[in-house]
């Protein structure tokens, strides 16, 4: 997006949501193994270096972000499940956060891509039904010729169908 383009409010609102989200995944997987219920000497912490680029490109509504996001987000889900399932007490009740707080951060990076998708212009065919980022349909494949006299079943009998 450029700087002469305002983006709609909702799309303004759903940026926000989704930085306050990895603002708050970020600091919740950083508390969870650095101090609220740490496993070995703190590694696991290294975790969210994959999430800390992600915020200058959602601050600048980039649309390549917020897909790598919503893909990358998967892997902390399956983390999150893993964790639960296994760990009892606070840990448990932490990767049920971090469960929470991924599914509501991936369902804002997907509203916010459709709308953005939505409001972008269309490009294309002359009537508009192409949209952004969509190809227009493939061409029919050419007939193949069948020797004269040859019906279609015997064509295909020899494999030249």
């Amino acid at each position: 997006m450029t700087e002469t383009q305002i983006p709609a409010p909702l799309v303004r609102r759903l940026r926000a949501a989704a930085v306050a989200g990895l603002l708050a995944l970020i600091a919740l997987c950083l508390a969870w193994e650095l101090w609220l219920a740490p496993t070995g000497s703190g590694t696991l912490a290294l975790k969210v270096l994959p999430l800390v680029p992600c915020l200058a490109g959602l601050l600048r509504h980039r649309m390549v972000t917020f897909r790598w996001l919503a893909l990358l987000l998967w892997l902390y889900v399956l983390e999150g499940l893993v964790r639960a399932t296994t760990e009892r007490g606070l840990g448990q009740a932490l990767a049920v956060a971090e469960l929470l707080l991924c599914l509501l951060l991936f369902a804002v990076c997907t509203v916010y891509i459709r709308r953005r998708l939505r409001s972008a212009p269309r490009v294309g065919t002359a009537d508009g039904e192409a949209s952004a980022g969509h190809l227009p349909p493939a061409p029919e494949p050419a007939p193949v010729p069948v020797p004269a006299g040859d019906t279609a079943a015997e064509a295909a009998g020899r494999g030249t169908l």
